[in-house]
């Protein structure tokens, strides 16, 4: 018999409802977004009648999740940059240079004086005063070797030591190479990824490319200039003895030692060691704020490790001026006046409140490992987002329009049926895109345009089928079981197959492919449930109903 149990029954129109009410935010979108962002803007600053007003527009007992919308959509920044890996050899021989020289201050008796000669960035060259202790200098210096934590690079150790004359080389092994250029990425696309978030915008796309290229699409930012003053700093932040002050850029800086600008005095230059006492990798939190003058300024606040560094050396060198350095520019250089315990300071300079605040928000981001050079930037704008909407709109309702009339007119009421079922497919789309957080892109766009005919081609096998049954002289109400039954098959491969597509496009693609899986993903579900489940239900409540002697399909 054709029959559909009760509880069957509420779970589909259950399913339906709650599909249509997760949707139902995406048909007032503007208004939905700007609560939703009133409401994020309440969260961080406090309340205010503006954003009060703002957040009210919609009513907090409806769903508020909307479909994100991508870069092509939207309009925003694009930026392909290539990260400088090779400038973390220089950092990393930098920082080996004062383990090297306090490990064989201990062999002085059998090594002699040690002194740090001119080399190229990545080596380190050591000279020491008795070349007949090089051997015990070469164990000693070995010592200091660790071994490499990544699967490719079992069995080897980080630095290569070897001798030429009197001098000690350093360098990295090449399979120390390999996992530094990979650990630099993998710290490269999470700092980025938490700066951009800092600024809180609206799903970016953060994706590597190749072995030393991140890709970055932030929708709804203003132009690629203003995404790369948020990414673009290095953001370097150490904090180093001084050395000598003077204003000859040129001027002889010692070995271990370097020559910075200085940013708060034009012409001033700060001679320094080299090696820092403690850097922004140390830092767990950086704020926003004002010094005593009421000037802008930036506090900040170290870990356990980098608060007893910090408060070692200020009560060894209290008297002693101490620069704070940023993208290898002398922010300022206050004299210790007195023990800093608690780990906690503050960086005055000359500041305006929005370059306080971003600061803020690129020391608690972290520093870049390395620079980055930018090899493509676009904008997009609203308005060709705004295009790129319409004319997906204008392709959708034809394409729609089209498939709804020939349904009409080649399967009648059956055909109305499957309409109406059509319509909530789409609906159901949205409403689950909403409930997942998707980004909706042009290419996604044409995966609803795709779904569209998917799904109609679902009921134009049942009806087909029901069509077959009818002319063996069956009852119309087993011949629309057996058009279920027996088209079931048929639809499930055609649908599993295009879904496992979607599944690979979606696993191997980037951007804007894994924007048409997505949609094509969801579509395919919604598009058998509905010409399953749903159209099944409303031709069995009509046959209920009117109980008709024949049907014309």
């Amino acid at each position: 018999m054709l029959q559909i149990d009760l509880w069957k029954r509420v779970l589909i129109v259950l399913t339906c409802l709650v599909g249509l009410w997760l949707a139902v935010p995406n048909a007032f979108y503007t208004r939905v977004e700007q609560s939703n962002d009133a409401l994020k803007a309440i969260e961080l600053k406090g309340e205010t009648p503006e954003l009060a007003e703002v957040a009210g527009n919609w009513p907090g007992w409806m769903p508020s999740a909307l479909v994100n919308l991508g870069l092509d959509l939207r309009g925003g920044a694009h930026l392909l940059a290539e990260v400088q890996v090779e400038d973390v050899y220089a950092a990393r021989m930098e920082a080996l240079w004062p383990d090297v020289r306090d490990a064989l201050r201990g062999e002085r008796a059998t090594v002699g004086t040690i002194r740090k000669q001119p080399s190229a960035d990545d080596e380190l060259h050591v000279k020491i005063s008795k070349p007949e202790g090089m051997a015990r200098a070469l164990e000693v210096v070995r010592g200091l070797a660790r071994p490499i934590q990544t699967l490719s690079g079992v069995g080897s150790n980080d630095i290569l030591v070897t001798a030429s004359d009197a001098v000690i080389v350093i360098t990295l092994t090449d399979a120390e190479r390999v996992a530094n250029d990979e650990r630099t990425m993998r710290q490269a696309l999470e700092i980025i990824r938490r700066r951009i978030d800092e600024v809180g915008t609206r799903e970016p796309t953060i994706q590597r490319q190749g072995t030393d290229r991140i890709l970055i699409q932030v929708p709804g930012i203003g132009s690629a200039s203003e995404l790369k003053d948020i990414i673009g700093t290095t953001a370097q932040l150490t904090f180093n003895p001084v050395v000598g002050r003077g204003g000859d850029p040129d001027a002889p800086a010692g070995v271990g030692n370097k020559v910075l600008p200085s940013l708060d005095e034009e012409g001033a230059y700060y001679t320094l060691e080299a090696a820092p006492v403690v850097t922004g990798e140390e830092l767990v939190d950086a704020q926003p704020s004002f010094d005593q003058n009421g000037r802008p300024a930036v506090t900040f606040r170290f870990n356990p490790s980098g608060a007893r560094k910090f408060g070692d050396y200020t009560a060894e060198n209290i008297g002693s001026p101490f620069a704070i350095v940023l993208d290898d520019e002398v922010i300022s250089a206050p004299v210790i006046q007195a023990h800093i315990s608690g780990g906690s300071g503050i960086i005055t300079g000359r500041f305006t409140v929005e370059e306080s605040t971003n600061l803020a928000v690129l020391l608690r981001a972290g520093a870049l490992p390395a620079g980055l050079t930018f090899l493509e930037e676009r904008t997009i704008g609203p308005e060709l987002g705004q295009d790129s909407i319409d004319a997906g709109r204008v392709a959708t309702m034809v394409a729609f329009a089209a498939v709804l009339v020939f349904m009409g007119l080649s399967y009648g009421l059956f055909g109305l049926i499957a309409n109406v079922a059509l319509i909530l497919n789409i609906a159901l789309i949205f409403g689950l895109l909403s409930l997942i957080g998707a980004t909706l892109t042009l290419p996604g766009i044409a995966g609803i345009v795709l779904t569209v005919g998917m799904a109609v081609d679902a009921n134009v096998l049942v009806f087909e089928r029901i069509r077959e049954e009818l002319k063996t002289a069956r009852g119309p109400a087993r011949a629309i079981e057996l058009g279920y039954e027996k088209a079931l098959s048929a639809i499930l491969d055609a649908n599993v197959t295009t879904f496992i597509t979607a599944v690979i496009l979606f696993a191997m693609g980037s951007g804007p492919v894994r924007g048409f899986a997505i949609t094509l993903g969801l579509g395919i579900l919604t598009s058998v449930f509905t010409a399953i489940f749903v159209t099944r239900l409303i031709i069995v409540i009509w046959f209920e109903r009117r109980r008709p002697k024949t049907i014309e399909v």
